[in-house]
Parts: C-alpha cells; sequence; structure tokens
C-alpha cells in the first residue's frame, strides 16, 4: 500500500516556490476548460474486440452532443471508421456500457428532470429499444447480469412514484417481468453473483433494517436494524453466495470491510479498517473470484491491495505513467485487457489500452489537449483548526506565475453537503486560477471520507458551524497573507450555492462578490418540493437538516431567503427551470425579494436544463457571465 503523507500547508512560503517561479501562463478560451471531449467515456465489449466511446455528433444542424461510436480493435489497436450508434440531439448522453459484445446500453434524461430512461443499442443493426418508456419515471441499472446475454435488472417508480420496484428486461425487446416489488420502505436492493434478488436495506426515515433471503423464491428477514447514524451496506455477496461483504462502522467511527454471515449477523468479520479515514470501496475479480483493492481518501485516494495480481497491475501501470495517478476504468470479460486513465490535478489526462499479455499500453485520447498541463495550476492539501478545535481540511490552488501574496481569492464550497473536495483536476478550479484567482475549496464539518463523528458535527447545523468552518477557512487564508482581504469572492452549487447565499447573508462583510449555482435559498420550501422518491428519507433529512415544526425558529433564522435584507454584496445566480432537487423556486425566491428591495442581481435561467448545466453553449454562457462578474467586482489582475 503507498505509503500515506500529510500534507498541511501552513505557510505562503510552503508554495511561493512553485507558483512564482513560473511565468505567468497564457489566458486561455473558456471553452477549452468546459467543452466536451473530442473522444472520451471508453468501454470495451465482453470479448475486447470493439470499443466503444462517446463524442460530440452533431444531428441535422443541431448543437453537438455526446452520442455513442463503435470501433473495432486490432488487439489493442482501433481499427477502421468509427460508427455512430446513437442520435441525442437535445442532450448528451450521460454514460453507457456494454451488455455482452453486440448491445450497449445508456440512460437519457429530457432537460435535466434526471427521469432518466434506460435504452438498448443493437451495434449490428442500430435499432434502439426504450427500455422503460415511461413518463416522469426514474429508470437505472441494478444488475448488468453479466451471464445472462438477454436480459438486466432494472428499477424503476412507474407503479410509486416514491419507490423502486426491480425488473428482469428482455434487452432485445423490451419486454419486462418484476422480481421484486417494493413493500413501500426499501431504499436500496442487492443481488448475488448470479443476479437474485437477495438482500434489501428498508428505511422508516430514522432506522434501517437490512433484509436477507437464501433464495428469490424466499420471503425477506431482517438481519440487522440500527439507527439511520450507523451504516451497514452491502456490497456483493461472497463469492459462494453464502455471506456478504459490507462497508460498516458499527462499533467504530470509520467505515470498514466486514464480512456478515446471515446465521451470526451481530458479528462481523473485520476484513480491513482504514482508521485514517472512512473505507470509499472494494473491488473484486470476476474471473477470479477474489477481492482486489479497497479505496480510502485522506488527502488523496489510497488503495490496499488484497492481491498480488492486482497490485502487481497498478505497479506496472505507474511504472509506465510516471506523475500520474492511474485508475483502471474497465476491463474485459476475461481481464486481460483493460481501460485505464492517467491524470493529476493538472490535467483530466490521457486515456489507454492496457494488454496485460504484451505488457503495452496504447494510447485512445488525451481527453483535454487543448490545455496546456505545464500552464495549469498545482492543487495543494491544507488544514486548519476550526474556531472550536475542529481540524479542517481542503485544497488551495494559486494561479501560476503569481507571487501568493495579497490575491483575488474565490472560495468554493462544495455540494452536498454530505460529500466532499477531492484532489484532482477540476476545470472550474482551473478556469479560475487560469484567471488569477486563488481557489479555496474547505472540506467543512459534514464532508464524508472523515469518519462518522465529523459527518455528525454537522447536523442541525446548516448556516451555524458548517458556515463557521467556511468562514474559518477565510480568515485562515487572509491570515496567511494569500488572499486580499477586500478582494474575496465565493461560488458554489446546490449546497455550495445555500452557503454562497449564506456566507452574503450572515457575514455581509466578508465577500466582495458571490454565485450562487442551483443553491437552496429557504430551508422550508426546499424540503416541501423534494423529488418524490426522496419521500421515503424525509424523515431523516429533517432530523439531519431540522424539523419545519419542532426547529422552526432556527430554519427560520438560517434561510436566506428569510434574510435578504442583510444581502449587499453583488449577486449572481443561475438556475436550471427543471431541476428536480433545488426547485427553481428556491431562486427566484431571492431575485424577486432583492428587486423588490432594488437590489440589482444578475439571474440566469435555462429551461432545458436541471440540477447544474449539462449543453456546451449553456455551459458557456454561464462560465462566460460569471468570469465577467467576478472580474468586475473581484479585480484579479490588480497588484
Amino acid at each position: 500500500m503507498r505509503q500515506l503523507m500529510s500534507y498541511t500547508l501552513i505557510a505562503a512560503s510552503l508554495i511561493g516556490a512553485s507558483a512564482g517561479a513560473a511565468s505567468a501562463p497564457p489566458v486561455y478560451p473558456l471553452q477549452d476548460f468546459f467543452r466536451n471531449p473530442e473522444k472520451g467515456f471508453f468501454r470495451l465489449s465482453d470479448d475486447g474486440k470493439t470499443l466503444g466511446f462517446m463524442q460530440p455528433a452533431a444531428i441535422d444542424g443541431q448543437a453537438a452532443r455526446m452520442n455513442i461510436f463503435v470501433q473495432p480493435l486490432d488487439g489493442a489497436k482501433p481499427v477502421g471508421e468509427p460508427r455512430k450508434l446513437t442520435s441525442e440531439s437535445a442532450r448528451d448522453i450521460s454514460n453507457f456500457f456494454w451488455k455482452g459484445n453486440r448491445t450497449v446500453l445508456f440512460q437519457k434524461d429530457f432537460g435535466g428532470d434526471e427521469n432518466f430512461h434506460v435504452l438498448a443499442v443493437d451495434t449490428e443493426t442500430g435499432k434502439v429499444t426504450d427500455l422503460t418508456p415511461f413518463e416522469q419515471v426514474r429508470a437505472g441499472i441494478t444488475d448488468d447480469l453479466e451471464d445472462d446475454p438477454d436480459h438486466v435488472l432494472i428499477s424503476h417508480n412507474q407503479r410509486d412514484a416514491q419507490v423502486f420496484d426491480i425488473y428482469r428486461v428482455n434487452v432485445h425487446t423490451g419486454e419486462a417481468k418484476i422480481v421484486a416489488q417494493n413493500p413501500g420502505n426499501v431504499v436500496g436492493w442487492q443481488t448475488d453473483h448470479a443476479g437474485q434478488v437477495r438482500a434489501a436495506i428498508t428505511s422508516d426515515g430514522l432506522n434501517t433494517t437490512l433484509l436477507y433471503r437464501e433464495k428469490e423464491a424466499d420471503e425477506f428477514k431482517p438481519l440487522i436494524t440500527t439507527d439511520y447514524k450507523t451504516n451497514v451496506s452491502p456490497a456483493f455477496f461472497t463469492f459462494d453466495d453464502k455471506q456478504m461483504y459490507a462497508i460498516s462502522n458499527r462499533g467504530r467511527d470509520k467505515l470498514a470491510l466486514v464480512v456478515i454471515d446471515p446465521a451470526t449477523p451481530d458479528q462481523e468479520k473485520l476484513v480491513f479498517d482504514p482508521q485514517v479515514a472512512d473505507l470509499s470501496g472494494v473491488d473484486y475479480s470476476r474471473r477470479r473470484q477474489v477481492l482486489t483493492q479497497a479505496s480510502f481518501e485522506t488527502d488523496k485516494v489510497q488503495r490496499k491491495f488484497f492481491d498480488a495480481e492486482t497490485e502487481s497491475l497498478y505497479k506496472k501501470l505507474e511504472a509506465q505513467l510516471p506523475g500520474y495517478e492511474v485508475m483502471v476504468q474497465g476491463a474485459t470479460r476475461n481481464e486481460d485487457k483493460f481501460v485505464v486513465a492517467a491524470y493529476n490535478d493538472r490535467t483530466a489526462g490521457a486515456r489507454y489500452i492496457y494488454d496485460l499479455k504484451t505488457d503495452a499500453l496504447t494510447k485512445l485520447a488525451d481527453i483535454n489537449p487543448a490545455l496546456s498541463e505545464q500552464h495549469m495550476a498545482p492543487m495543494k492539501p491544507i488544514s486548519f483548526t476550526s474556531r472550536d478545535g475542529k481540524t479542517i481540511h481542503g485544497y488551495l490552488t494559486v494561479p501560476v506565475g503569481r507571487d501568493p501574496k495579497q490575491l483575488a481569492c474565490v472560495v468554493n464550497p462544495h455540494g452536498g453537503p454530505w460529500a466532499r473536495d477531492s484532489w484532482g483536476y477540476n476545470p472550474e478550479v482551473q478556469f479560475l486560477a487560469n484567471r488569477g484567482y486563488c481557489v479555496l475549496q474547505i472540506n467543512f464539518r459534514g464532508s464524508t471520507g472523515y469518519g462518522r463523528a465529523f459527518w455528525e458535527a454537522s447536523f442541525g447545523e446548516w448556516g451555524l458551524k458548517m458556515q463557521d468552518d467556511i468562514t474559518d477557512g477565510v480568515k485562515w487564508i487572509v491570515d496567511q497573507g494569500i488572499a486580499d482581504p477586500k478582494r474575496i469572492g465565493i461560488y458554489g452549487a446546490s449546497y455550495g450555492g445555500y452557503a454562497t447565499l449564506a456566507g452574503v447573508t450572515f457575514t455581509p462583510d466578508l465577500y466582495a462578490a458571490a454565485v450562487d449555482y442551483v443553491g437552496v435559498s429557504n430551508l422550508f420550501t426546499f424540503m416541501n418540493t423534494i423529488p418524490p422518491y426522496w419521500k421515503p428519507l424525509l424523515a431523516k433529512m429533517q432530523d439531519m437538516v431540522g424539523d419545519p415544526e419542532r426547529d422552526k425558529e432556527r430554519l427560520t433564522a438560517t434561510s436566506p431567503a428569510l434574510h435578504v435584507d442583510k444581502i449587499t454584496t453583488p449577486l449572481f445566480i443561475a438556475q436550471g427551470a427543471k431541476d428536480p432537487r433545488v426547485n427553481k423556486d428556491e431562486s427566484d425566491q431571492v431575485v424577486a425579494a432583492l428587486k423588490k428591495r432594488g437590489v440589482e442581481v444578475q439571474y440566469m435561467v435555462k429551461d432545458n436544463e436541471g440540477h447544474g448545466f449539462h449543453n456546451d453553449e449553456n455551459k458557456f454562457e454561464f462560465y462566460d457571465a460569471m468570469e465577467q462578474f467576478l472580474r468586475t467586482h473581484l479585480k484579479p489582475d490588480a497588484r
């Protein structure tokens, strides 16, 4: 396992050498940061004879969207002309994968409403079959049934908008048969290696129960019940299909990998506990039927290898790709060819096919060749102490060629909020750094990966201690001398948009400019307009955020929309009209209240977008408007 390293930036001088030594880079067009890749999302057919990928394609003269192409492979080398499989013109396809050697499955929604359909394409005939042709229904793949050439398991909420049933669906005809009907409280299903639905997670909002059955024809029986703060999530069955690997924090602060025997469910067998961070993922070899690796994230992603073959694979890849993080993104059924990503904090990198037999890498594409890696800015892990004594981690990016003193700075709180910022290439961060801003990302309390206690410390703290952590981060970067206190902006999306609004509402003198992107503004209306499939977890959300009745006073005090009179900072708001998570009314409320006061607010709404903008032309317009707005108010070129 790679040695863990602690990166704590305690003085501006630590980054001065790398940042100040380089000359100022050229200012790249914003489109170079945010356009779709010319080629990307590479996938191998099961037999490794065909490559699938996505690239922009213009249909009937309309704007180019990401569509699926296939191309034959001679060993690991693409040959012949790529052939377009899909003809989407309204929105990019979000993702796809192979089903065997002849069928490709993909998902799409409409206008960003997140009611995804699952579609199948026959790569030989080009026939497209919508496997879930239902209005206002959200569907997804539960199991691709690798050993069944004709079927997949799909979950959707057609029968009841609040819950998801599972169907076995024929990928050629669309014929569907229900295999697991949701009784009304199942929030997750788990299949075994034969594709049988054998486990489920139920929730009453505040408590969760792991259900289990020996055969698909049997009734489910409860195995483990915990409150929602204790996580026992099945990852996959053991290879004899008799027990379950699970990610659990029962009796510990950090998530760990355990084995649960249904005969003795309260006796977890510990497989691996990272201790320094939550376990974030675990992989296995289907062909060899062994655990391969587990991952967890400190300042960077770390791996724990369970078998020599996988460890050897990564060592070979790292030896051939020095200076880059490597990630295996896909493989053939025989696990003899792999799609490999190589990237770092300054580039989205390249994608390769690695042939295990020949130990050779074949380059498929650079994801963004328009940007020079040497002109992008390093992302440095940092930490500081909050006002109540917690260690808060994050990342600082300083523009290349600038002395890291008294810079204009953009604070960029992440969404979620129960998510985290990570080290790696981030186009928004690099765009802002290229424009002369330092960028501060803060994993405030509640950010995931840091253990249960750190997560629970966020409960009931929207606009309070969570916001204090962001404010303390601003104070830290000012005290370091890196940021000019008069030229600090804040920009965030979703919960980050809430933190942006809370920042300019409750600390109005801290920021000189603010950009709220699909952000929550009113904690009462937000929880009243959640998608129907979130409602089974509403009690949990109210426990974590606040109950409209029990916590009315606190929610009122921490809803920026109810205190718009305090906002004096220049504000730019962007919103997708079809956003199912943060309703457009969240932005409308703030804009209307500001205009009623006679305060000018810049407002951008896109009718064909949802929770964030995805179409290139909308992204370009948004980032162009944001660039001009921040430049006007933060003056990044001032010295």
